[in-house]
C-alpha cells in the first residue's frame, strides 16, 4: 500500500519539478513557499511542530507560534523548489546568491589539507552548506538519510551526489565504517546533529532530554579532529549567507558526553537565534 502512495507522490513531484524548471528559479521558489504555507498546516506533523516550538519557547504567544510555523513551511517550500536548481547553484549561474562569512577558514583547511568535522542543523537550504565546502576544494564526505519514497530517493541521491557532495554516506553502521575509511584517506566529514537517533545518548537539548548522536564527538576524540560549526541563513528569499565558525579542539576533553553536550549548546544557540528557518517538524524529543 505504501508503494502505491509513494508512486503517486513521485509522479506529482516530478510534474511539479518539471513546471519549476520551465518557470525559472525565482518564481519556483516563491510558488514553493506559498504552496507549502497553504498545505503545510494540514499535515499530521502540526502537533509535533507546535510542541517542539513550545519546548524551546515555553512562554511563546499564539501569534508568534503561528509566525514561526508559517515561516518554517515557507522555507520548506523554497527548499523543495530549489532542488531543481542545484546545478545552477553549483555553477556560476546562481553562485552569487551565496556569500560566505569565514571563507578564510575553509581556505586554510584546504591549503593545509586538514581534516575537520563540519556540524550543523537543518536550517534554510541546508544542502548548500556541503556544496560550498566541496566547491572550496575540500575533500568531503556527507552523511545523509535516504528518503522513504523508493521511487523518489534515487533521483534525490543523484542530485546530491552530482551537485551537492560527491561522497554521500548513508546513516548506519556500514556508513560509519565507510566514513572512517574516508577519514583515514584525508576526507573531512559533514553531518547534521539536530535529529533524533536510535543509537546515541540521552542528554539535555533545550528544556528536555533527547537522544543525540555521538558520532562527531567520537570522531573528534578518537582521531583528534577539530570540529567546525557551520550555519546558513536565508538573508532574503533567494539569497543566502553561510557562516563558518572557528575550529574547536576537543582533543583534551574528558568524555564523549561532555563534547556532545557542548555541541548541543552550539546548535541550541543557532536555533534560538534563527527559529524561522529551522525544520521543527522532526520529532526530536520522542
Amino acid at each position: 500500500m505504501n508503494n502505491i502512495k509513494y508512486f503517486f507522490q513521485f509522479c506529482f513531484i516530478i510534474i511539479i519539478f518539471f513546471i519549476f524548471k520551465i518557470i525559472g528559479f525565482k518564481y519556483s521558489s516563491l510558488i514553493g513557499e506559498k504552496l507549502f504555507q497553504l498545505v503545510g498546516p494540514f499535515f499530521r506533523s502540526r502537533k509535533i511542530i507546535h510542541s517542539n516550538i513550545k519546548r524551546v519557547f515555553p512562554n511563546i504567544g499564539l501569534k508568534n507560534l503561528k509566525k514561526i510555523t508559517y515561516s518554517m513551511w515557507g522555507n520548506y517550500g523554497r527548499v523543495f523548489a530549489e532542488y531543481m536548481f542545484m546545478k545552477d547553484f553549483r555553477s556560476n549561474q546562481l553562485s552569487n546568491n551565496i556569500t560566505i562569512e569565514g571563507k578564510e577558514i575553509l581556505d586554510e583547511i584546504r591549503e593545509k589539507n586538514l581534516k575537520v568535522i563540519f556540524i550543523s542543523g537543518h536550517f534554510s537550504n541546508f544542502e548548500l552548506m556541503a556544496m560550498q565546502i566541496e566547491k572550496s576544494g575540500i575533500n568531503l564526505a556527507a552523511i545523509y538519510r535516504p528518503l522513504n519514497n523508493i521511487f523518489l530517493n534515487p533521483i534525490m541521491e543523484k542530485i546530491r551526489k552530482k551537485y551537492i557532495c560527491k561522497f554521500q554516506i548513508k546513516k548506519g553502521i556500514p556508513g560509519l565504517k565507510e566514513l572512517i575509511r574516508l577519514n583515514r584517506k584525508g576526507f573531512s566529514t559533514a553531518l547534521m546533529i539536530d535529529q533524533r537517533v536510535s543509537q546515541g545518548i540521552k542528554i539535555k537539548f533545550f528544556n528536555d532530554k533527547a537522544f543525540t548522536t555521538t558520532i562527531p564527538a567520537q570522531l573528534a576524540k578518537k582521531f583528534k579532529i577539530p570540529v567546525v560549526p557551520i550555519f546558513i541563513d536565508r538573508s532574503n528569499n533567494t539569497n543566502f549567507k553561510m557562516k563558518v565558525f572557528k575550529p574547536l579542539d576537543f582533543s583534551d576533553e574528558s568524555s564523549i558526553e561532555n563534547i556532545t553536550i557542548k555541541l548541543n549548546k552550539i546548535l541550541e544557540k543557532m536555533i534560538f537565534d534563527n527559529p524561522n528557518y529551522w525544520i521543527w517538524s522532526h520529532n526530536r524529543w520522542k
